[in-house]
Formats: structure tokens, sequence, C-alpha cells
């Protein structure tokens, strides 16, 4: 992820009234720091596991030094962190920088972006098949695809996140490879008997090249995702038996976000939501895309306060229609922020949560995840007690 760069400039409340709240009472704590033998530098979010458990992934560190795959469980008050998977590199890939998803036959699945930025790979890891008598005996990772690059496939999957339908196919993106090589690609994965077939649906090209992130389906099988080099919003439909790329929102010009590194969130009326780490006359943006009569209308609904940086990654939605994300930097501390946001007649609230500060963690990136209870958790990609980035717990 590239390291943020604070602009000192004045953020203008554009297209809607935005409030700005101060920080509510909340309690902050470190669950985990990372000191590099389990990994370092987690840049995705958690993925919950069940009551008390999350799977997640750092990008580098581990017994190879080239990351891992780890489990978080809860005992009472405290947590244990143990890595499931370190990465040899060379047969099952490296560095995995976005998160796992968890598969309808609860195995984890995910990606790397490759050894030396090389092609990357998309795995499946399980626990061993019969119960180990130690918790530090690895999972089992079985190697799905070998991204080439070539002959049209993908070329290094970068932030994720995966989905899955309810058939079991994975679908990502890569940043690179494709039918024009240099440009990204939309993909799905598909078991069979004998073994995954992956496919590429899509081959993007100017002006819609270069998914940093993954996108999300909708229930008739349309696909929504960002482009960060071609700084663009896309539509990836079915058609005619083939596939067909349609560029939503195109960003630039005055008071636009910039830089859409991060994938969109989709409401259950088919509104997108996204955010920007950068601005054209700000520190980066909260934006909206609405489906109407055929087409779609664009508007942002929050600019960031400088100096900092707004979002680099993807936003969370909850069932209520609020929206929950992080910032690499800007708050209080100018070290990054945890915030809110809550529609309501039309306009939208921001709510600053919390403000990490450098005794804690820095360079937040991953979306945050909710347990049971309404507690948020995520991860910095540094900073802790090792400079190796933490996990962090937010509860009301």
């Amino acid at each position: 992820m590239p390291q943020p760069t604070p602009r000192i400039l004045i953020a203008a409340l554009l297209c809607m009234l935005v409030i700005a709240l101060p920080a509510m009472a909340q309690t902050f704590q470190v669950l985990h720091s990372f000191t590099g033998a389990e990994g370092m530098q987690p840049t995705a979010s958690l993925t919950p596991g069940g009551s008390g458990v999350f799977y997640g992934t750092a990008s580098t560190g581990g017994e190879y030094d080239h990351g891992t795959v780890f489990k978080m469980t809860q005992h009472g008050s405290s947590w244990t962190l143990l890595p499931i998977y370190a990465f040899k590199s060379l047969y099952d890939g490296a560095n995995p920088l976005s998160g796992v998803i968890i598969g309808h036959d609860g195995a984890l699945y995910g990606t790397t972006i490759g050894f030396n930025d090389g092609q990357g790979t998309l795995f499946k890891l399980q626990p061993p098949p019969n119960l180990p008598a130690s918790p530090l005996v690895p999972w089992q990772l079985t190697l799905l695809h070998t991204f080439t690059g070539i002959n049209g496939d993908g070329d290094q999957p970068v932030y994720g996140p995966l989905i899955t339908d309810q058939a079991g196919n994975i679908y990502g993106t890569t940043q690179y490879g494709g039918y024009y090589r240099f440009d990204g690609a939309l993909w799905e994965a598909s078991p069979g008997s004998g073994g995954w077939t992956e496919t590429v649906l899509a081959s993007f090209d100017l002006p819609t090249n270069g998914p940093l992130s993954g996108a999300v389906m909708d229930p008739a099988g349309n696909f929504y995702g960002t482009t960060a080099d071609g700084e663009a919003l896309f539509e990836v439909s079915p058609s005619g038996g083939g596939w067909t790329t349609t560029i939503l929102h195109t960003f630039g010009g005055e008071g636009d976000g910039d830089r859409a590194y991060g994938t969109v969130v989709r409401d259950g009326t088919g509104n997108l939501y996204g955010a920007t780490p950068s601005s054209y006359t700000g520190c980066g943006v909260v934006y909206e895309l609405s489906p109407s009569g055929g087409s779609w209308t664009y508007q942002i609904i929050h600019t960031f306060a400088c100096p900092g940086e707004g979002v680099y990654g993807e936003l969370t939605l909850d069932a209520a229609g609020n929206l929950y994300g992080v910032r690499s930097s800007g708050g209080a501390h100018d070290d990054g922020q945890i915030f809110k946001m809550t529609p309501s007649n039309g306009s939208w609230t921001f709510t600053d949560l919390y403000d990490f500060n450098r005794g804690e963690g820095l360079f937040a990136y991953g979306a945050i995840v909710f347990d049971a209870q309404g507690n948020m958790y995520g991860t910095t990609e540094s900073g802790g007690q090792y400079g190796h980035g933490i996990v962090w717990e937010l509860t009301p």
C-alpha cells in the first residue's frame, strides 16, 4: 500500500450538509502487537470465524518472511494470536495483501501477490484432517491457481477482498494481466471434479485499467468496483454469453475524489458507497453512486478535513445504513482515525469515533468488522509495541 503523504489544504463541504462531531466515548485497546515471528504489516481486514474467533493475514514476516495467515481466539478478556500458515514463496506464493474469506465448505480462501511482485496465487487453507496435539501444527494449503499474466490471465491480485457465490465459485481482480497484459482482470475460479478452473471474465483497458481492490456482486450477477490507475467506477455485467464493462463514473475535476484504491460496498437498494484517500480540493472524499432510471447519480457525501488523507480501503455498512471506515492519517494527532457516517433526512453526519496516536497503531487500511455485541475490530500496518502493526478493538 502506498505510504500516506499528508496535504495541507482547506477542505470544503460539498454537495450535502455534513456535520463533524467530536469523538464519542469509546474504549480502545490493542489486542495484539505483531512481533514479526507470527507475521507483520497486516494490510487487510479481519474475517469473523464465529464467536470469539477472527482470521487474518500479515503481508510479511513469519517463519520464511513471506507473510502468514493467522487465527485469533478469545479467552475471557484476553486474545491469543497464532499463525496457522507461513508462506514459503517458491511453491505457495508470498505476501498476502488481502484478507481471507470462509467458503461454504468451511475452508479459508485467499490470494498472494507473489514473490518479488510475481504473478500471485489463489489458495485454499484447511486444518489438518486429524486434530493435532499442538495448536502450532500448521494448516494444510492447497494451491488452486497460479496467475501467469500471459495468454489473457491475470497478474498480481492485490488488496481484495474475494467474494463467493452460492455455488462455491470465487471471484476477484488482478492489478495487471488480462487480455491487454498490463491493465488488470476480473476472474472467476470454479470447483469441479478435476480440480479448480480459473476463467477471466473481463479484461480492463484504458480508461478502466488497474483495479487494486476487489469487486462486489449484486443478486443479478453484476460486478462493481474501482480502478486506481484508470480512476473509474465500473460495472461488469453478463451479456449474451460474454461480459460487458461499463464506466459508471470517472474521477476528476474540482472537488472530486482521486486515487480510487478501495472497492465499493452495496446496500439493499443498490446504492454503492466508497471513499478515496485524496481529492482535488481536499484530503479524500466519501461518495455515493445511486441507480436511477437506467443511469447512475454520483455525489460526494463527505470531504475529509486536512491535514491527512482519506480512506485507502473499503468502507463497512451496517444493517441500519451507517458507514464506518478508517483513515491512514489525519485526525487529532494526524496518525489516523476511526469514523462513522450516519444518514439523516438526505444528509450525513460525520462522527470521529477514535484518533490513533503513534504509541498505538499507524497506517490503518483494512475495513472495520463487527462482532455480535457491536464491538469494532481492525488492523494497522505498522505501529504497536514492536512497530510491525496491531490488531485493535473499539467497544461502545
